[in-house]
């Protein structure tokens, strides 16, 4: 299967769907990794905070897929928020990952009651690294629209990406239209609530009748809206599973009863961004 790209407004494209390395042990890393890039998947996402970057660099190493045929995108660890040291860890990520150049970099968290609620610096040390070529685009994840509003007003410059919790029961529809106000893509992490949309009767129903699972369905369904997306799973079957999503549609009508399904505040599996504090020891 094909899987389609996104165009970012630096004029970059992004596979609309990617391998998500989040909470897999280093020591399953290499494996999985592998594993999905033999099933078809191009885009890989890490981050600093995830403990695996040195295994992810070593997949991508071993696997004897081209560099160049690979979208890999890392995240900036919260306790590094400070431009020097938001330095000396991207530095540290492009070791790690064994790469002079990433695809794609983004402040993790934007942590306003910390750093004196200074994320803005952080944004401009990222920026830099774009002017610099050791990035080709840098973005921001679980950046709500009053944070976004703020790095776009005060460097001039809106980031490509904003990842943030999307699913059936959270459709975060106030952060996707701020991200579209300003052309920054939605890309949506835990996108099937960590399985807790799977039972729901809708999507059962849709994908009984599509000949599809409950899971690739509401994959579908965030490809439908034009969401970038990334499961995952160490389970070689169900990574499979989650590649095969497009040899069917949605119907608009379906997309509409699946949307219809958000329970605003009360569908948030992860933390608020508002309040979010956490820094690693």
């Amino acid at each position: 299967m094909t899987v389609p790209s996104i165009t970012l407004h630096d004029g970059t494209t992004i596979p609309q769907l990617g391998f998500g390395v989040f909470q897999i042990e280093p020591a399953d890393t290499v494996e999985a990794v592998t594993r999905a890039l033999e099933v078809g998947y191009r885009h890989i996402d890490t981050a600093e905070m995830y403990g695996n970057e040195k295994e992810v660099g070593e997949a991508l190493r071993t696997a004897g897929v081209p560099r160049e045929q690979v979208y890999v995108t890392s995240k900036l660890n919260n306790g590094f928020h400070e431009p020097d040291a938001a330095e000396r860890a991207f530095e540290q990520t492009l070791t790690d990952l064994g790469l002079d150049r990433i695809d794609l970099f983004l402040i993790h968290w934007p942590l306003p009651t910390r750093y004196d609620g200074d994320f803005v610096s952080t944004w401009r040390t990222l920026t830099s690294f774009v002017e610099d070529g050791r990035a080709t685009s840098v973005g921001v994840s679980n950046f709500q629209p009053a944070h976004l509003q703020r790095i776009v007003d005060e460097t001039g410059v809106a980031p490509v990406i904003n990842q943030v919790e999307v699913h059936p029961y959270f459709t975060n529809e106030d952060v996707r239209a701020a991200n579209a106000s300003h052309r920054v893509a939605t890309e949506a992490w835990s996108p099937i609530a960590q399985g807790q949309v799977l039972d729901d009767q809708v999507l059962t129903e849709i994908a009984s009748a599509k000949g599809k699972s409950a899971a690739q369905v509401t994959l579908r369904w965030h490809i439908e809206r034009g969401d970038i997306v990334f499961p995952k799973s160490v389970t070689p079957s169900r990574m499979q599973e989650n590649f095969e999503i497009f040899d069917f549609s949605l119907t608009d009508d379906e997309v509409e009863r699946i949307s219809a399904l958000d329970k605003g505040e009360k569908g948030r599996t992860g933390p608020n961004p508002d309040s979010f504090d956490y820094i690693p020891d």
